[in-house]
């Protein structure tokens, strides 16, 4: 977390309140933040998490994102990331529930990346970490994704505060966004994979496909496949995002 020497915050109360206004959203912007493709109900999404170094003399070695348990994603799967180590954790439910007639117990609980050698995230640099999900919950929910990221000198800081009522901003805020209405029900799926296809390009599409580490995650397909029905996320682990996937209400 950025802060300031006596000098410094002395240095600051000297400068103008309009260069101040400039200065905050520089520092607040240090946190590690996710981003949406998109926030619609009952889509999939592609989750970018942005991970800056903030120490001035380590670098970072690991993130560790946890996945929501109240409202869990059916289907999770990381883009490969050159010179990182990705891996999907699975645990069982608190409380099973029904999906298309089918009892899930299971869910992905947690997403870890984890830097080879020589490719630490510098001070002063950042790295992005991406992973498709889905579905997402009902409009309204506040899909809160705590991160822990762990330094070469072992340090480990934990992005898991939640704002305050009195809207204060908390100290190391966790990433987190709100869903909003779904998208209309014909085809908007298919259009979600369409457009994470040409946004991610051929060549990554294929170093996608060749690494097995970062296949889907997908527990309600080990007990749908049985019935015949193939869930999206099979598609991705092919190569290609999802054209098709089931609805869950």
């Amino acid at each position: 977390m950025t802060r300031f020497s006596l000098p410094a915050r002395r240095a600051l109360a000297a400068v103008p309140a309009t260069a101040v206004l400039v200065l905050l959203p520089t520092v607040a912007s240090a946190h590690v933040t996710v981003n949406p493709d998109t926030t619609a109900a009952e889509s999939y999404a592609s989750l970018t998490f942005r991970v800056p170094t903030e120490s001035e003399s380590a670098s970072t070695e690991k993130l560790v994102v946890d996945l929501p348990a109240d409202t869990p994603f059916l289907s999770v799967t990381p883009r490969s990331l050159p010179g990182w180590d990705v891996e999907v954790e699975v645990e069982q439910l608190d409380e099973p529930f029904e999906v298309e007639g089918a009892t899930v117990s299971e869910a992905p609980a947690r997403v870890t990346w984890t830097a080879e050698k020589g490719n630490e995230v510098p001070p002063h640099e950042y790295q992005e970490f991406a992973v498709r999900v889905g579905a997402l919950p009902e409009e309204g929910t506040s899909v809160v994704l705590p991160a822990h990221q762990t330094y070469t000198d072992g340090t480990v800081v934990d992005w898991d505060d939640l704002a305050t009522d009195d809207g204060k901003e908390a100290e190391a805020p966790a990433p987190v966004f709100t869903t909003t209405a779904g998208e209309p029900e014909e085809g908007h799926h298919g259009a979600a994979a369409a457009s994470d296809d040409s946004a991610t390009g051929p060549d990554e599409t294929e170093a996608a496909a060749a690494a097995p580490a970062v296949g889907p995650v997908d527990p309600v397909g080990r007990w749908l496949g049985g019935a015949g029905l193939v869930l999206g996320a099979v598609g991705v682990g092919l190569g290609s995002p999802p054209a098709v996937v089931p609805e869950f209400r």
